[in-house]
């Protein structure tokens, strides 16, 4: 099934780690013609008890200047998007808790995709996952593609989609992120690069590990040649690739021996899919990563 994109947010606070979410947002907007949506949120517990005061106008001063610099940020974006996109982009300031908002807006406008830098005002600590990026990807029902500083800057409408990663474990969680991934390579003529991975290690201890290395090789191989049979019907170039050992750890070391441009994964896989819990293996490879990730929830929305 092929996924449309016809509408991207990007939410933004204006900090420099929003701004590359930004770009890549107007970058894929471009690239597949799509509508835009800016948005930035004025956080309540920013604004909260601040006004009345002492009537000296401290309070209602500090909620002008958060909103200021809220249609500041937004206003920038859109001008950057408006100077290479031929469709609408539109600009929005709203208050409240910042992932529920988005969650919200996506909701409302039918957004398709979401698109944002993994760091914002909050810090940019390598290893901690922004709040806002994190909370908004344990809620969002549709796919969002996460952007770590490390990601390279892209010229709008240029950006590199030649190799896009596509784990598997052979789930039908992971079948929603093939789907998203093959849609992608389509838009952006890639290549798609199927992996999964045979991790023996919660097997430590137990006899015969050798015919559960088969079995999962079986498994593994099964979920590679879904991936080509469908990359093949789309007419998009596919290789499936077999690793060996942790999954987080195959596909971020794949990702950097194949350098690829971007990786298309499910929120959760076989262990489980509760709908606030990240799966750990994506956890990892979104903290860990130098490339966006497209995150697609269970279902993708559907």
């Amino acid at each position: 099934m092929d996924r449309q994109i016809e509408s991207i947010l990007v939410p933004t606070d204006g900090s420099d780690g929003a701004r590359v979410g930004s770009r890549r947002a107007v970058d894929l907007a471009a690239r597949v013609d799509a509508d835009l949506h800016v948005l930035s949120v004025v956080e309540t517990r920013e604004t909260a008890g601040v006004t009345g005061g002492q009537g000296d106008g401290t309070g209602s001063d500090r909620d002008e200047q958060l909103h200021a610099a809220a249609r500041e940020a937004v206003d920038r974006e859109a001008d950057l998007a408006r100077a290479h996109l031929s469709g609408d982009v539109s600009t929005t300031v709203e208050d409240g808790v910042p992932h529920e908002v988005i969650t919200e807006y996506a909701g409302r406008h039918d957004v398709d995709l979401i698109v944002m830098g993994t760091h914002g005002r909050s810090g940019v600590e390598r290893l901690l996952l922004g709040s806002v990026g994190e909370k908004t990807l344990r809620t969002a029902t549709v796919p969002v593609v996460l952007v770590p500083p490390a990601a390279d800057v892209v010229e709008i409408g240029e950006g590199s989609y030649d190799r896009i990663l596509v784990p598997t474990d052979g789930s039908e969680e992971a079948a929603d992120a093939v789907e998203w991934g093959i849609s992608l390579a389509t838009a952006l003529d890639g290549t798609i690069h199927g992996l999964y991975a045979v991790d023996t290690s919660y097997f430590t201890g137990v006899a015969d590990t050798g015919a559960i290395y088969d079995a999962l090789e079986r498994t593994g191989r099964d979920a590679l040649e879904a991936i080509r049979s469908r990359a093949r019907a789309a007419d998009v170039d596919v290789v499936g690739n077999l690793a060996t050992g942790p999954a987080a750890r195959a596909i971020l070391d794949y990702a950097a021996e194949h350098e690829v441009d971007a990786i298309a994964m499910g929120t959760h896989g076989r262990s489980g899919v509760e709908r606030y819990l990240i799966g750990s293996v994506t956890e990892t490879v979104v903290r860990r990563a130098d490339v966006p990730v497209c995150c697609v929830p269970p279902g993708d929305g559907d």
